[in-house]
């Protein structure tokens, strides 16, 4: 009984100390939604910044990343309209008197290495192929592993079909890699590549096989002076050192694959494309099935190119040992010239290849639409 009382005591006593304690005043930002999706497909994004100046928008939504202004209310809530918008899954970062930041609303976001940013969904049809349906569905591991190359713990995304689990079957590999700024959780995140490949098995589009998104981002050797080109030259070699040493090894130890090079595949995306580049010409044994999406060998990469990869290029039977290779970019990409200066060169060496231009520029919306055509030609 003793101990009741003394219960009750402290209750009572801390239920006069938040009677005591000042009352908040309602604002509101208690009742705000954003983003609202209005049902012409028109996106209302709003935050709650009484204080604040100047408040824009910014996200793939937009041609170019563009931004847009936000005006406010009385009552301190800054909101825009877009325009409407094509039904698909679409990212944007708020400004707030030019500190870039969240919306507090909106708590699906998409990471980077340094950044993070607001995920929106405009529903629709279209988005079919990409969305978390009733479908049978496969499984997306973090896994981390110790890279001797660089010395430090990595991780990377894993995807087995369903069904992996219950059975004893091995599986071919599919290579899949991300852009510069984000990191082995992109293509599962706003990439959807589990949800993509979900649907491509329960349609019998694509045949089964292990998805490996590694990290593609390499630690910087920054140092006073350092040469721009060096450091690139530096990391790309980090990225096929750590693939060929650490991540492949480590997948066909931990899971059921098949090991030759009629079933593994590659692709990336912007830095990820070039990546895919150079370990496809640099290592042509390794990999018959090749996809470059919105990318190129940039900057002085394409000068070195010839030379660099001549070994591969000069080879008559590099076509022989690519079943596809695939390469795909959207009309209004900012690196289209990139793009087409490695065209010009894998024409100069009679390398062949499957090209496509798509509408659009440099953003996921295109790349999940690339990877839902790239995926189903794969270990036919």
């Amino acid at each position: 009984m003793y101990t009741v009382h003394k219960l009750a005591l402290v209750l009572l006593v801390s239920y006069q100390a938040v009677a005591q304690m000042p009352q908040r005043q309602p604002t509101p930002n208690d009742t705000l939604k954003s983003p609202r999706i209005l049902d012409d497909k028109r996106a209302v994004i709003s935050v709650y910044a009484p204080k604040a100046s100047e408040v824009v928008v910014s996200g793939d939504f937009q041609k170019q990343y563009k931004p847009l202004s936000l005006t406010k209310n009385d009552q301190g809530v800054w909101s825009v309209v877009t325009d409407p918008l094509k039904p698909d899954y679409y990212t944007y970062t708020l400004t707030v008197d030019g500190v870039r930041t969240m919306d507090p609303k909106n708590p699906i976001i998409k990471q980077g290495i340094s950044s993070l940013e607001n995920v929106m969904t405009i529903p629709g049809p279209e988005t079919a192929f990409e969305d978390n349906i009733t479908v049978p569905h496969g499984e997306v591991r973090e896994v981390w592993y110790q890279s001797q190359s660089l010395g430090m713990m990595r991780r990377m995304h894993v995807y087995t079909p369903p069904g992996y689990e219950k059975g004893t079957t091995k599986y071919p590999v599919f290579y899949l890699l991300h852009g510069a700024g984000d990191d082995d959780s992109g293509w599962n995140s706003i990439g959807r590549a589990g949800f993509i490949l979900d649907n491509l098995l329960a349609a019998n589009k694509a045949k089964p096989m292990i998805v490996v998104m590694p990290n593609g981002s390499m630690p910087m050797n920054l140092t006073p002076g350092s040469n721009m080109n060096q450091v690139m030259s530096d990391m790309r070699t980090r990225f096929s050192n750590e693939l060929l040493k650490d991540v492949m090894p480590t997948v066909e130890k931990t899971y059921r694959t098949l090991t030759n090079r009629e079933n593994r595949a590659i692709a990336g995306l912007s830095m990820g494309g070039f990546q895919t580049l150079d370990v496809t010409l640099s290592h042509p044994e390794l990999f018959n099935y090749v996809g470059v999406f919105s990318s190129g060998f940039f900057g002085n990469t394409i000068d070195e190119a010839d030379t660099k990869y001549a070994k591969a290029l000069q080879d008559p039977s590099f076509n022989k040992n690519k079943k596809v290779f695939w390469i795909e970019i959207g009309k209004d990409d900012f690196v289209m010239d990139a793009n087409k200066k490695t065209i010009a060169l894998l024409d100069k060496h009679k390398i062949k290849y499957q090209y496509k231009e798509t509408d659009g520029g440099h953003t996921w919306v295109n790349w999940r639409q690339y990877l839902h055509e790239y995926a189903p030609l794969l270990f036919q």
